[in-house]
């Protein structure tokens, strides 16, 4: 039985075994994809079909997430393979909705997936999780536990305070208290931690970069040229801090008018593509603005669980899969596997 095998660009392995007329093809990704495994196979199919050597094959497909480096300073989270940051240079964008659905789509895709609310004066994740008004557990009075909805494991700001109370705190109280929510939550071995940022680039907003160890960003944006001018600061920000960014999400692309079917650009057309080529990055997709993206979240089944196989939804789990698969073409992170070296003088 002769077997092939080799590296598909940085993120993914593949193995052929062929035996008489029978094909067996592994593929190992380096980002979850249950998902798109029938998509893979029909591929796989209709590229060898018109070959006379082979008349079966079969797909084995496997996801293996590894850790990817993170600023220099800091090291990964204990329990936390890859943190991914959802932001947005400006407030009103849809970021808080868009990476609930990202995570959701990530533990859909088989990942192991969490989200950590960062937004400390407005926390959402907790209504949009339908989980308002639970509290973390707590076994030894340091830690606590996540709270668990459609299997992401959640963390917020929201779940420790009444939902209708201000956060009047200055910056300094903001960073400590999330470093302490994300240090101090037992995570359960996570493949993607999800963090949803406050929106902004101001000294909140960069303390956390450079404090939370974070493998790669994200931006969201619509089109508009008011957004677009914030996105851009957004991005800037992670790389002075050397945290890849993964790409750009265009939320609110278009709108389509739910009686008449009429589509519409209102926050204007391509900002996001053009962004994109103008900072070498990929846009990872374009979501629509639909009364029933706000709808759902409202009322804590958000798209990716209330429509699964709608088109809105598809939207969203394309998001993730471009959004780890650029994460996997990252440098890894080998801190784990070399000694700490300590120089000492006499």
């Amino acid at each position: 039985m002769p077997v092939l095998g080799g590296q598909v660009d940085d993120y993914a392995k593949v193995r052929v075994s062929i035996s008489g007329r029978s094909a067996i093809v592994e593929l190992d990704l380096g980002f979850p994809a249950d998902y798109v495994g029938q998509e893979l196979v029909e591929s796989i199919n209709e590229a060898v079909q018109d070959d006379p050597d082979v008349d079966t094959i079969e797909l084995r497909l496997k996801a293996t997430v590894k850790t990817h480096g993170v600023q220099s300073q800091l090291k990964p989270l204990r329990g936390v393979a890859n943190i991914i940051a959802v932001a947005s240079g400006k407030g009103g964008v849809g970021k808080s909705t868009t990476a609930v659905n990202l995570a959701l789509a990530l533990a859909r895709a088989g990942a192991r997936t969490g989200i950590l609310d960062a937004d400390i004066y407005g926390p959402s994740q907790p209504r949009m999780l339908g989980l308002s008004g639970q509290r973390p557990e707590s076994q030894d009075g340091k830690t606590m536990y996540p709270l668990v909805a459609y299997g992401v494991e959640a963390m917020s700001m929201g779940f420790l305070v009444d939902e209708e109370e201000p956060m009047v705190w200055r910056g300094p109280m903001v960073t400590q208290a999330l470093n302490q929510v994300m240090t101090q939550t037992n995570w359960g071995n996570l493949d993607y931690l999800i963090v949803d940022m406050p929106p902004g680039t101001g000294d909140i907003q960069l303390t956390l970069s450079e404090r939370v160890p974070v493998a790669g960003a994200v931006i969201v944006t619509t089109p508009q040229d008011i957004a677009l001018l914030d996105a851009r600061k957004g991005l800037e920000m992670f790389r002075k801090v050397s945290v890849p960014v993964l790409g750009i999400i265009e939320n609110m692309s278009t709108h389509i008018c739910s009686q008449c079917g009429h589509v519409e650009s209102i926050f204007g057309e391509g900002g996001g593509q053009q962004l994109a080529k103008q900072k070498d990055v990929a846009l990872l997709g374009q979501l629509p603005l639909d009364i029933t993206i706000r709808e759902q979240a409202d009322n804590g089944r958000p798209t990716v669980i209330n429509q699964p196989d709608g088109e809105i939804s598809h939207a969203y789990q394309r998001c993730a899969l471009r959004m780890t698969a650029a994460l996997a073409a990252k440098r890894k992170d080998f801190s784990h596997k070399f000694p700490e070296i300590v120089v000492e003088s006499r």
